[in-house]
């Protein structure tokens, strides 16, 4: 009878961590900033290009926000072929499968940040049953699966990601489906069982190119179990992914074709910042309120984020006894579960993983401290964690420490509905009191270079701001009818030019670059 009641109270308990879950992914989905990342979202689900700004950009034209947002919303003229060719001419590092998705599902709800914000959402939700349908294709104990689903369901670092209108969502469902198809054709060994690994495995191509470092980690896990012996196994195991990569192999040849280096990864950041980068990421997890960093997190001046660990935090402590729950985990694992087991979650763990941070620390740039690449690492480690609440012994201490993390997350999820914007905004974190301070003006024209920059900032902006988009090097002439002229984010030839023209430049927010021109 006592089991029962503690069996009714978990049950109870995760019930009530999966709903808040759910209700925190939709839940102020329009507040925070709709970012550069975004905004490029919207663009090609539309089906626009660069070519399609010229226009605009030209002739150094007065706008109205309107005639930028414009293409923020699909032509009646394009289609979703021409969805799939922008991002084939410009972005074919990004398959097209959340492109199209997502178009489909604006034709149904419409096109606007909460609307587009709500397809991540809604598919977010798929990664709660397949993380426990991961769990019981690894571990015996239920339980494991249960609470695997309520660290997901509850994860900071999940829900940011689930309300942002990119296809870190969709990739996250694809990394848990193929890894859990791939585990049942090993365990079945059968025809149709391994033709569903191949087919997901073609979803997670086209949903995402670091599918590729998630597929070599299957490899490396089949080779292993199997004792790098030519098994029936390991032959249906090459076969699938052959086809797989087979079937992806014409985005592979436009992406080759067409593809834009992408620079900022290669930006140089000291070592010290890259390891607080980590520490923070890997703390998110579980526990991200916004206290682990000091003020101006980002500096969208240099090359790289100006992230400083905010010691004066007490809060900020929290990392170190999450940080020691999590190498716990995984020391846990090694020595209690299954070799298979410990083996799939480690090498899922370091594999996709392993490849960034070589590259960082041997030619320099920021690719491991960009939390949505390591996506696979963090399951894992969520993975590893469920396994220690659900088989440690005594169960009552982890009980208490599974409580707390899980109200950590729950904790760290309010303060983040609340907030206009947070840490994965990048770039465009400081948009917000930017906005305000064009908005406080009369009549004001905002002037800037990177046309989807501005029109990030213009979903904050007022309908009385009027815009101007300069081409570099090209210096505009400042018209003289509007109570007050800003720039906004200007490159170092644009100022100067400006000066040039015997016009004073007042810096009127250092962090959001946004400056006043004055006679």
């Amino acid at each position: 009878m006592l089991k029962f009641k503690q069996y009714l109270k978990l049950n109870y308990f995760l019930a009530i961590v999966i709903a808040l879950g759910i209700f925190f992914r939709f839940a102020n989905i329009d507040k925070k900033v709709y970012w550069y990342d975004e905004t490029v979202t919207s663009i090609r689900l539309s089906g626009y290009t660069k070519e399609d700004f010229s226009d605009l950009v030209s002739d150094s034209q007065v706008i109205k926000i309107a005639d930028l947002q414009k293409y923020q919303q699909p032509d009646p003229k394009k289609d979703l072929i021409d969805t799939i060719r922008s991002l084939a001419v410009e972005n074919p590092e990004h398959p097209p499968l959340y492109f199209m998705l997502a178009r489909l599902w604006g034709q149904g709800f419409g096109y606007s940040p909460a609307a587009m914000r709500s397809f991540s959402a809604a598919i977010s939700l798929l990664a709660l049953p397949l993380i426990y349908w991961l769990c019981r294709e690894l571990f015996e104990l239920p339980l494991t699966g249960w609470i695997a689903i309520a660290l997901l369901s509850i994860s900071p670092l999940h829900v940011l990601y689930a309300q942002e209108a990119r296809g870190y969502s969709l990739w996250t469902v694809t990394i848990l489906l193929s890894s859990a198809a791939m585990l049942r054709a090993m365990r079945l060994n059968k025809t149709i069982n391994w033709a569903l690994y191949t087919l997901t495995l073609v979803v997670g191509l086209y949903t995402n190119l670091l599918t590729v470092l998630v597929a070599i980690a299957h490899g490396i896990y089949v080779i292993i179990v199997k004792k790098i012996r030519f098994s029936q196994t390991f032959t249906a195991y090459f076969i699938s992914s052959l086809s797989a990569f087979i079937a992806f192999f014409p985005w592979f040849f436009l992406m080759l074709t067409n593809f834009n280096d992408i620079d900022w990864v290669k930006n140089q950041i000291p070592l010290p910042t890259l390891v607080s980068r980590w520490l923070l990421n890997f703390s998110a997890i579980f526990f991200d309120a916004g206290i682990g960093y000091a003020d101006n997190f980002i500096d969208i001046k240099s090359g790289y984020d100006n992230l400083q660990i905010n010691f004066t935090n007490p809060l900020t402590y929290a990392i170190i006894p999450i940080l020691i729950i999590i190498l716990y985990a995984i020391v846990f694992l090694f020595i209690y579960s299954e070799n298979r087991v410990w083996l799939f979650i480690l090498i899922l763990m370091v594999a996709p993983t392993l490849p960034l941070l070589l590259k960082d620390l041997i030619d320099g740039g920021q690719r491991s401290s960009i939390p949505r690449y390591l996506i696979p690492c963090y399951l894992a480690i969520q993975l590893a964690v469920a396994y220690l609440i659900s088989h440690y012994q005594p169960q009552k201490l982890w009980r208490i420490i599974a409580v707390i993390i899980i109200s950590a997350g729950v904790v760290s999820c309010a303060i983040s509905s609340q907030a206009e914007t947070w840490w994965n905004k990048y770039s465009s974190y400081y948009n917000p009191p930017v906005a305000r301070i064009v908005n406080q003006t009369k009549q004001p024209l905002l002037i800037g270079s990177n046309a989807i920059r501005v029109t990030s900032l213009s979903y904050l902006l007022e309908p009385k701001v009027n815009l101007m988009l300069v081409k570099e090097p090209n210096v505009p002439k400042i018209p003289g009818k509007f109570s007050d002229v800003f720039l906004f984010r200007p490159a170092k030839s644009l100022k100067s030019g400006i000066e040039q023209q015997r016009y004073k430049l007042e810096l009127v927010h250092e962090s959001g670059d946004l400056w006043r021109i004055k006679r």
